[in-house]
């Protein structure tokens, strides 16, 4: 019978063009979730920040996809520096070198990539520079409305570089497309698989990790203008409803296509993805109506942000019962923690550390409770056990703290060091005239809407006469 083993040769390994097709379209889905994300942190923000928001997604775009070609790869997939899954080396694969080999047939002398799953490395390169991206772009909502464009734009690529690259390495990188020393996270790859940590599609690496970033560049930037004390209502619902709309349909890419194969896991993974994303909505709505009187339409959208990230690490470990305990968990935490910045006094613009930070670690901890062998990976494979509703004790609940408390403490650390720097230097936060007139003028001269015709004048883009926010709950904490 023929088999892939029996396909592939040293010179020449088998690729299932199946699976390559089904990857290179999660990567395209992954890809248009940042473009979701401008549209989702766009109508949050005010009139006169729209576009600003929205830019600070899209140059993510352009940074973090030139260096990902130049050694973002490399630093996140390429042979260990040293022996401990700390960190590839960024100049092994400079501008892919050798990479793309594996298109054409591998060979251990030519330093590329070999077809694993039956895949060309190209198709992994593609996959996982989508991830890079929307994992800094995540990082504009806690800081909306206040900070310099340019030195944003320094920021994405400082921070993929000496933030996510690594966690990446740690989190992400496989025997076959990395370094095969052991590490704490990634089997046969990373720093933090080695020991059991389990993280399937980014968890740890892209939202504890950039909730911890927001927390760190929010307390740097500090406060705008008038927080705790005008409401700063979204703009634009509609915005925000479609925004989500797509992370959602985005999402399936981002969780089924980790699978790097369409197969029994990446059906499983995406059945888990569904159901998770479904009870968080209703988690977060039923708070909102129990605490609040009515259920808003930011709530359905919050909510579908929070069951998504929160899926994210325990998509592949939990059955689908599981996932729609992960998704109502994560949908009721967070909305109640997205109200924690009036109370520790902190000004997370769009709720980055609330959803996606707190998200994050409910993800990723719950595996330590509902890790199951009945779920899509069956455990097989990995250096996990059951989680503790399954008779398997604490041993796997503490890893997965250890993992989650590891990248946030790492995370908030040098991001916090990146941005005091680009404060001290090139200056981040925004001169305070130019933040009470507009982001959008002061920054792009530009405005999002042209409202001119409409007001005679009277109430510009910049005006302050019709206060917005980013929460429904803000007014009325103002209030209190």
């Amino acid at each position: 019978m023929t088999t892939l083993s029996s396909l592939a040769t040293a010179d020449k390994p088998f690729i299932d063009s199946g699976n390559t097709a089904w990857v290179l379209a999660a990567a395209a889905l992954v890809l248009f979730m940042t473009p979701g994300l401008a549209f989702f942190y766009g109508g949050m923000v005010r009139t006169k920040s729209v576009l600003n928001m929205m830019m600070m997604s899209f140059i993510s775009m352009g940074t973090v996809g030139t260096v990902w070609v130049l050694w973002g790869y490399s630093e996140a997939f390429g042979p260990d520096l040293g022996d401990k899954g700390l960190l590839g080396n960024p100049f092994k694969e400079f501008g892919l070198h050798g990479v793309l080999s594996a298109i054409y047939g591998y060979t251990p002398a030519s330093g590329g990539n070999p077809a694993a799953g039956g895949i060309p490395g190209s198709a992994f390169v593609a996959f996982q520079v989508v991830f890079a991206i929307i994992a800094v772009a995540l990082i504009s909502g806690a800081i909306a409305d206040r900070a310099k464009f340019t030195t944003w734009t320094v920021f994405t690529v400082l921070w993929a570089t000496l933030v996510y690259f690594p966690a990446a390495h740690w989190v992400f990188a496989f025997s076959g497309y990395a370094a095969k020393t052991g590490g704490w996270i990634a089997n046969g790859g990373g720093f933090l698989h080695g020991h059991g940590a389990y993280d399937f599609a980014g968890g740890t690496a892209i939202h504890i990790n950039a909730g911890a970033a927001g927390l760190a560049l929010a307390l740097v930037l500090g406060k705008r203008i008038g927080f705790g004390k005008d409401p700063m209502r979204p703009h634009n619902l509609t915005l925000v409803m479609l925004g989500a709309g797509i992370l959602w349909f985005g999402w399936f890419g981002f969780n089924a296509g980790s699978a790097l194969g369409a197969g029994t896991q990446a059906a499983g993974v995406w059945v888990n993805t569904l159901a998770a994303t479904c009870t968080a909505m209703l988690g977060w709505l039923i708070v909102e109506k129990v605490r609040d009187g009515h259920p808003t339409s930011l709530g359905a959208a919050s909510g579908v942000v929070a069951g998504l990230v929160a899926i994210t690490p325990a998509c592949a470990t939990v059955t689908p019962v599981g996932a729609l305990i992960v998704g109502l968990a994560a949908g009721s935490i967070c909305a109640f923690a997205v109200g924690l910045k009036f109370k520790l006094g902190f000004d997370d613009s769009l709720d980055v550390v609330g959803v996606h930070l707190v998200g994050g670690l409910v993800g990723t901890l719950l595996i330590g409770l509902l890790a199951s062998v009945n779920s899509p990976t069956g455990l097989a494979g990995i250096k996990m056990q059951e989680g503790l509703f399954y008779g398997g004790g604490f041993l796997q609940l503490g890893v997965q703290a250890a993992a989650a408390i590891s990248v946030m403490i790492f995370s908030f650390v040098v991001t916090y060091i990146i941005g005091f720097a680009l404060e001290k230097t090139m200056g981040f936060r925004l001169h305070e005239d130019d933040e009470d007139a507009g982001i959008d003028s002061a920054e792009h001269a530009e405005t999002g809407y042209d409202l001119g015709n409409l007001f005679s004048g009277r109430m510009g883009v910049g005006s302050h006469a019709v206060p917005h926010d980013a929460r429904h709950h803000d007014e009325e904490e103002v209030k209190a």
